[in-house]
């Protein structure tokens, strides 16, 4: 398993959280591939740390999705299956619906002055081709609504749901077919701006639920 090119990566003790989110964004960003094996003893390397929060991580990504375990054999990073991701973009698309009834009557100005400017580098970011940038002005377009709802499960849920859609936003970024979402992303400003928490919570599904892909990606 080739793994990224900083051994002990992490100085410190890691909390759970920093070694999980560590070996899902290798996983999303394709530097660990579909079908990879992941051996202990290199993450253990790779990000300085035991084995114990390793395993852990695993386990959490295993309940994602992610990586698949083969019970005295090994652990792989899961392959792109299109019934699976489809399954999770219609939860993932409902989650966030509901944090839009949540936010919606709570919000004010800077909520919507931040969703504004998160946009506006999302337009940009794809303009440029940036498909990191676009991921994390998308990731802070959203997280406005799911933040200000206050659904602690809601957040925990999503958490752990999302990055399987990851895969795909990251080719859909990449392309012109991401452009209609800054169209959607504005709509969903303008509804939430006039207080219209139900046609906003449709607009945040339907935005999710555009989100393509095929078999082949």
């Amino acid at each position: 398993m080739p793994v990224p090119p900083f051994s002990g990566v992490h100085k410190r003790p890691l909390l759970r959280d920093n070694v999980f989110d560590s070996i899902r964004n290798a996983i999303v960003d394709g530097t660990f591939e579909p079908g990879e094996r992941l051996k202990d003893t290199e993450l253990e390397a790779w990000l300085g740390v035991s084995r114990t929060p390793i395993r852990e991580a695993l386990l959490r990504l295993e309940r994602a999705g992610l990586v698949i375990a083969l019970p005295g054999k090994a652990t792989i990073v899961a392959p792109y299956d299109q019934a699976s991701t489809l399954s999770t973009q219609q939860v993932v698309a409902g989650l966030h619906e509901l944090a839009a009834r949540l936010a919606v009557p709570v919000l004010a100005k800077e909520h919507l002055d931040a969703m504004t400017q998160a946009n506006a580098r999302f337009e940009r970011a794809l303009r440029d081709a940036d498909v990191e940038s676009a991921l994390e002005a998308d990731d802070d377009f959203h997280a406005v609504f799911v933040t200000a709802g206050g659904n602690l499960v809601l957040q925990e849920l999503l958490e752990q749901t999302t990055p399987v859609l990851r895969r795909v936003e990251r080719m859909r970024f990449g392309s012109f077919a991401a452009r209609e979402s800054v169209a959607q992303h504005a709509e969903i400003i303008r509804l939430a701006r006039l207080g219209d928490t139900e046609a906003a919570a449709r607009a945040c599904r339907e935005n999710w639920l555009s989100l393509r892909f095929t078999s082949a990606e």
